[in-house]
């Protein structure tokens, strides 16, 4: 009984001996390869390299650049404004753009200012106003701007007429339109609601 007892003892350690010899065989081939067995890499590690060149990310995908915004002729010229700021006539350039010439002693001119005053802001990136003030002094141009609000407005300078002359203004008020173009459509007087009707038409175009 002792002796049947005791094989039976060996026959269980052989057999667990034998379990334990496979497990370890197991991770050993596991360890070998790098993976488990039957399953997919570990998530978050990194992808083998394929040796090609990384693809930028930040590649334009469009096509090819605007070409930049031609100047036109009439639109080559500078000045100061009013307060004292240089203006380039060249960064309107794309847009249509009214040229208002007036005088700060002008009734006609008073008139239009409040339509100009209510209409720019209104219209200032799609079809910017620009005043020419001319024929008189600086301080009483200065006056003029304040009293009828129109501060946010470019005003240039010209009291020397040198833009008058360049666009062929020979009285007070004026207004030049000129369109996205670069041509004139436009040369003489107009009363509130015709500026209106023709800057509304413009940035609608």
């Amino acid at each position: 009984m002792r002796i049947s007892m005791a094989w039976t003892g060996v026959g269980q350690l052989r057999r667990a001996a034998t379990a334990a010899a496979l497990v370890v065989a197991l991770f050993g081939i596991a360890a070998c390869t790098g993976t488990a067995p039957g399953g997919p890499a570990a998530a978050g590690s990194a992808p083998a390299s394929t040796g090609a060149p990384p693809t930028p990310t930040g590649a334009a995908t469009g096509g090819p650049p605007a070409a930049p915004t031609q100047i036109p002729d009439v639109l080559r010229f500078t000045g100061t404004t009013l307060g004292g700021a240089a203006f380039d006539a060249a960064q309107l350039a794309g847009k249509p753009v009214v040229l208002w010439f007036w005088a700060p002693w002008c009734a006609t001119c008073a008139s239009q200012a409040w339509t100009v005053a209510e209409i720019e802001p209104r219209y200032r990136d799609t079809v910017p106003i620009v005043g020419v003030a001319g024929l008189g002094e600086r301080k009483a141009m200065k006056e003029f701007v304040t009293e009828f609000d129109l501060g946010a407005t470019p005003q240039i300078e010209d009291s020397k007429g040198a833009l008058w002359k360049r666009f062929k203004v020979t009285e007070q008020s004026i207004f030049v339109i000129i369109d996205r173009n670069g041509a004139v459509v436009h040369h003489g007087f107009l009363d509130g609601e015709a500026l209106t009707a023709k800057v509304a038409a413009l940035a609608g175009a």
